[in-house]
Parts: C-alpha cells; sequence; structure tokens
C-alpha cells in the first residue's frame, strides 16, 4: 500500500517486480506468496461484527487482487508468470495443484500462489511456509520492512539488536513473532531455512540470492549470533 495507507500504490508494485525481474533473470525459480492486509485483513473483522471464517475468506480473495496487480506488472517486465489460487476461481487463475506449481517452475515461469491455505483461520506466513515446503523450496524468505530478526521491535526501539542468524527453537523461546506457532513450527519441523530481509531497498533481493550477508538467517542450528 505504500505511503497511501490502503488499497495499492503503483510505484510500490512496480519496485517489487522490478525487484522480481532481477531474481529471475539470475535463473532461480521463484514462487510467490502474498498477503491481503493493505486491503482486508480477517484478523480485524470481529471488530466489525464479521465472524473470524468469514473474515479471512474476505482477506484470501484480498491476497488474489494484489496477486493479479503483481502478475500483470511483472508480465510487463517480460516474465512469464502462472497465478495459482487454492479457492478455485478459474476465471482469473489456475488451481493450486503441487506438481502443477513445480513444472511451471521449472519452465522458468513465475508462480504466484494466492488466496492463502483455501482454510480461514490459517495466515499468510502459513500459507508461505506450506507451499515451500510443498515445493520443495530451498528456502522461504519474508520480505519486511526492517532488516532482518531483532530481539525487540526496532522500528519502535533504536537500541534493538539484529540478529545474523537464530534458531526456530529461539524464535519461539524469545517470542519474537517473526511468524505465527504454525508457520514456525512447519518451517521447523520440515528443516526449512527462512531468511528475514527488509525487502524495500533496491537491490536487496538480488543481493540476498547470490550470497552476500543480508537479513537474518533462521534454521535449525543452535547457534544464535547478534550483531551489535
Amino acid at each position: 500500500m505504500g505511503s497511501k495507507g490502503f488499497g495499492i500504490d503503483n510505484k510500490v508494485l512496480e519496485f517489487f517486480a522490478s525487484e522480481v525481474r532481477k531474481v529471475h533473470e539470475v535463473g532461480l525459480e521463484l514462487g510467490l506468496v502474498i498477503g491481503g492486509g493493505n486491503i482486508y485483513r480477517g484478523l480485524s473483522a470481529k471488530s466489525q461484527g464479521i465472524d473470524r471464517a468469514t473474515g479471512d475468506y474476505m482477506g484470501m480473495l484480498a491476497t488474489m487482487i494484489n496477486s493479479l496487480a503483481l502478475q500483470n506488472e511483472i508480465e510487463k517486465e517480460k516474465i512469464p508468470t502462472r497465478l495459482m489460487s487454492a479457492i478455485k476461481m478459474e476465471a482469473v487463475a489456475e488451481p493450486y495443484i503441487r506438481r502443477r506449481a513445480i513444472r511451471h517452475l521449472e519452465k522458468g515461469r513465475v508462480v504466484i500462489l494466492g488466496a492463502g491455505t483455501g482454510h480461514p483461520y490459517f495466515s499468510t506466513d502459513t500459507a508461505a511456509s506450506l507451499r515451500a515446503v510443498e515445493i520443495e523450496a530451498d528456502v522461504i524468505i519474508k520480505g519486511t520492512r526492517v532488516d532482518g530478526v531483532f530481539d525487540s521491535d526496532p522500528e519502535e526501539n533504536p537500541n534493538a539488536v539484529k540478529f545474523d542468524s537464530i534458531s526456530y527453537l529461539d524464535i519461539l523461546k524469545k517470542n519474537l513473532r517473526i511468524m505465527d506457532l504454525t508457520a514456525v513450527s512447519l518451517c521447523q519441523e520440515n528443516e526449512l531455512p527462512m531468511v528475514v530481509f527488509n525487502m524495500n531497498l533496491e537491490d536487496n533481493l538480488l543481493k540476498l540470492v547470490t550470497g552476500e550477508d543480508v537479513g537474518t538467517i533462521i534454521d535449525n542450528s543452535k547457534v544464535v549470533t547478534q550483531e551489535q
């Protein structure tokens, strides 16, 4: 939503599509999971008199609006894409089928995975973790507004300390709220590493995937490193 505070900011859309193009040109297979919080947050539905399940379905549809917008912008960059939805809506997206998603990736298409898991009560984090495990991704990359994982919110605490690396177990012990517990457990159980990074810095994603020291690595190791 950028500086608008709601909806879709075209400048942000163009920036993300450009960042995706740079990674695609390196030759990496890339799947994207997008939230819908800029349009509608299911968790906030209760305060508006909407039950949680209905609110979550509304949120899933919001992810499809974002996915269509990003698909359109990525294809302007001359990159082939496929949009797959966990909820059937054949007029705008393919139904999500694991093997088909993998084949699209193998053919060099950027796969956008919309509508979450297709079920209420599951977050975008869980959807991303589930899809990453299903397509046998090497890593899940979580884009945020900050430079990685900190011991407290760096947007509120200027003295917050950044972790270079941290284990999923320590994420739980320290209650760092990087993602919800279901997503953490799924990544931990399947030994799927994650990198949390600032997605608003130009070329940051490219630097990350080409091996530069960007963000915070989360895995099942026991070592916790803090950047002073």
